[in-house]
């Protein structure tokens, strides 16, 4: 699930020796997570230690310090040294928290029995493990994550010298900070990285072995026998395609890097422009995260961060109905693109043309019906792991059951059946694609321990809490640009994660379900995968379509901008989330109305920006529809009529829609 693509560099550059410790530390790391958090045998924090000792060890030992020195001798020994130094550091957390070893504690009791007279040994280890997190970040993500927890380190130690705006604190040692940030349970080893333990890369696991099997296939294959002879077919297909495969990965770019090397070139030989096929995958495969049953990590940080407590089943119920409505946003406007720009483009204008190239009724069914035996393993995984959800099983345990049924049912058929050599496959394959993942929440760790120590975490809610009194619009503004600027650098669920230990003591005092809050911040930083300038979605696209990055980036900013709306239709309409208004569970009568609504005002707007309908809208037509689709989206007073409250806005754009409508005739 990771966000960037650093990690894909992981073997490139190794040698035989690397390869070969690099398979053991993968398989290793795998089988241990699986063990771990389904039969626990160590403690919390010694189990985090060595998830992350093999997590490091496997970055440092596969991503270079810098693309240009892979190969240089000096900086292939360097690798090595740091990889045994995240060994001893992170082995030294386990040594000296877990009972097995307790002959070898230093002064006869544990490292968290001894907060806060740790040891000169226990301070340097906290050093040099600080430094190497940090190191680790910049490799695997890039330069944003590791200022951003410098920073906050610097903070803690000059406090008392800030001034008023940034929050000055009394200050402390530089033992207290090491201590807080790194041996303590409070920082690297916290609640961040104790989320991608427990969760996030049982999820990466998952949907590496249904790649294994051919899922990849399936849902490129059933998504041409469904879309395929359709207006715009090759665009649907994408949009279809990147969010079962998103419901799954949960990670914008590794979607973007899977389903956009099928359907760019689909789309481009069906007439797409290049832009415009790139910008299409980078919107939908950033959807994807989204959608549930997976949701990418945001959703389990949520478990243990919104308070009250909501469970796994709660989440993904929430996040349905807006994910749907942002997938309808997407193949409306493929749907009004296609019959407008190209009809114009093909002589004879018929949905054969429009979605040239894909193919269709028999030819579609048969790629389908060669890959059913992939779906059938595709269907069973999804099914069963939904299915134990609902039967409230835990997330790892359903999961668990999920990768055995994978192996299961896909042991019937030669074309799915998973021997040694793909098990070792998809683990080594797992393993690379939580290396970032696990360097940013352990990054992030150190910005939650700094937070927790100096008490920021509860003082920067007081400059947005007398905005929230004046509006809660102008408290939610500023709530979204932090989610997108921080989003513009980092994974979609770390931004979340800061975000909600920053600001999360504000989130109940701002009248807003906490869900609802707590979606509205997660859904911004997945948003920033397609914002320019930094649109991660956006570069992955633009590699595979040889299109420019800018170009593509906003193409797919203009294709995904009703998911910039939907956070707010939510937080004023919370039975989109399927909740009431004071968070309890809303009944089907309650939800009928502001889903009606809201699917209307997704119509308005994807006709808005393809300036098409049922033929082309001229350019007051246009603006007109997008008056309509924002009275329908935004929230508004209410009239008594006929004994039921109207909502005046929503009226008005019901009424405004109808007289376009009207006025748009088919020609």
């Amino acid at each position: 699930m990771p966000e960037t693509t650093a990690p894909a560099s992981i073997g490139r550059h190794s040698d035989a020796p690397r390869q070969a410790a690099t398979r053991v530390l993968a398989v290793g790391l795998c089988v241990f997570t699986l063990v771990q958090v389904n039969y626990p045998i160590l403690a919390p924090q010694p189990q985090l230690a060595v998830f992350a000792l093999l997590g490091l060890v496997i970055c440092f030992l596969n991503v270079p310090v810098h693309p240009n020195l892979k190969n240089h001798p000096a900086a292939r020994a360097s690798d090595l040294i740091l990889a045994g130094l995240a060994a001893v550091c992170c082995g030294w957390i386990l040594v000296q928290n877990d009972p097995f070893f307790e002959g070898l504690w230093q002064g006869g009791s544990s490292l968290g029995n001894r907060a806060g007279f740790e040891t000169g040994t226990d301070i340097a280890v906290g050093v040099v493990g600080l430094l190497l997190v940090i190191e680790a970040a910049r490799r695997s993500l890039g330069l944003a994550l590791p200022i951003l927890s410098g920073l906050f380190l610097i903070y803690a130690y000059v406090g008392a010298g800030m001034p008023d705006w940034l929050f000055p604190h009394r200050g402390y040692s530089i033992e207290r900070i090491v201590a807080q940030a790194f041996l303590q349970a409070q920082g690297t080893f916290g609640v961040a990285l104790g989320v991608m333990f427990t969760y996030v890369f049982l999820f990466v696991i998952f949907g590496a072995f249904l790649s294994a099997c051919g899922a990849t296939r399936f849902i490129i294959d059933f998504a041409q026998a469904v879309f395929g002879r359709s207006p715009g077919g090759p665009a649907k297909v994408a949009v279809l395609a990147s969010g079962l495969m998103g419901s799954l990965s949960g990670s914008a770019v590794a979607n973007t890097a899977t389903t956009g090397t099928f359907t760019i070139p689909m789309m481009r030989s069906a007439g797409f422009r290049a832009t415009t096929a790139a910008g299409i995958q980078a919107a939908a495969s950033s959807g994807g995260a989204l959608m549930p049953p997976v949701m990418g990590a945001g959703a389990y940080m949520m478990l243990e961060i919104v308070d009250p407590p909501v469970t796994y089943l709660q989440i993904i119920r929430a996040a349905l109905i807006p994910a749907i409505l942002y997938y309808l946003s997407l193949f409306l406007i493929t749907h009004f693109h296609a019959r407008g720009t190209m009809a114009g483009d093909h002589a004879s204008g018929t949905a054969a043309d429009a979605g040239g190239g894909s193919p269709g009724g028999t030819a579609a069914a048969a790629p389908l019906a060669e890959s059913r035996h992939e779906g059938i393993v595709f269907a069973t995984a999804l099914g069963l792991l939904i299915l134990l959800l609902i039967l409230g099983y835990t997330p790892f345990r359903a999961v668990t059951a999920s990768l055995v049924g994978i192996v299961v049912v896909g042991a019937f058929n030669e074309r799915t059946r998973l021997s040694i050599q793909d098990v070792v496959r998809a683990f080594v394959k797992s393993a690379r694609d939580v290396v970032s993942l696990i360097a940013a929440s352990a990054s992030v760790g150190i910005i939650i321990g700094i937070v927790t120590l100096t008490g920021i975490g509860t003082r920067l809610p007081a400059t947005i809490l007398p905005l929230a009194e004046q509006s809660l619009f102008l408290a939610l503004v500023p709530i979204m640009v932090s989610s997108i600027v921080l989003g513009m650098g980092l994974p979609s669920a770390v931004c979340y994660l800061l975000l909600a230990t920053l600001i999360g003591p504000v989130l109940g005092n701002l009248g807003v379900v906490p869900l609802a809050a707590h979606l509205f911040i997660f859904y911004f930083g997945m948003m920033s995968m397609v914002t320019p300038p930094v649109a991660l979605a956006g570069y992955a696209a633009a590699s595979i379509a040889g299109t420019n990055i800018m170009a593509t980036s906003f193409a797919a900013f203009r294709f995904a901008l009703v998911g910039f709306t939907l956070p707010y239709i939510f937080v004023y309409r919370p039975e989109l989330l399927m909740l009431t208004p004071a968070g309890e569970t809303a009944g089907p009568v309650a939800m009928l109305v502001p889903v009606a609504i809201g699917t209307l005002g997704v119509l308005c707007f994807a006709s808005g920006i393809t300036g098409q309908l049922r033929t082309a809208l001229p350019l007051p037509l246009r603006l007109a529809m997008f008056a309509a689709a924002a009275l329908l989206l935004a929230p508004g007073p209410t009239v008594p009529m006929a004994g039921l409250p109207v909502p005046v806005l929503d009226a008005a754009g019901v009424v405004l829609f109808g007289v376009i409508f009207g006025m748009n005739r088919t020609r």
